[in-house]
């Protein structure tokens, strides 16, 4: 894939590989992981994300099933390295302040 288009209209990578709806400024992985994490229609996601048209999200779709392992990788991989700092900040001064601090096992 090129630095600047693909073959799915509505989408072009950046350098870094990762791809993103053009006109919206918005990653594929975001579309993606709304969708898995909700399974909504192309349709209710363009209600929810009116700056996303239904075409829009097709095309990053369509990118997801093309390329699923590698996305799918991507989402764990950034859902891991969430965790870790959840995990890293979890006894935090300003959370012990709070009193969110989370009792370490």
């Amino acid at each position: 894939m090129s630095a600047t288009a693909t073959a799915y209209s509505h989408l072009s990578a950046d350098p870094a590989g990762r791809v993103w709806v053009t006109a919206a400024n918005v990653k594929v992985s975001e579309i993606v992981a709304d969708y898995l994490a909700h399974g909504s229609s192309a349709e209710e996601m363009a209600l929810q994300f009116p700056h996303l048209s239904p075409s829009m999200i097709h095309s990053a779709l369509a990118y997801y099933y093309d390329h699923r392992e590698e996305l799918e990788t991507e989402l764990a991989a950034s859902l891991e390295s969430s965790r870790l700092k959840a995990t890293a900040t979890a006894d935090s001064p300003l959370r012990r302040r709070l009193g969110l601090a989370v009792a370490k096992p």
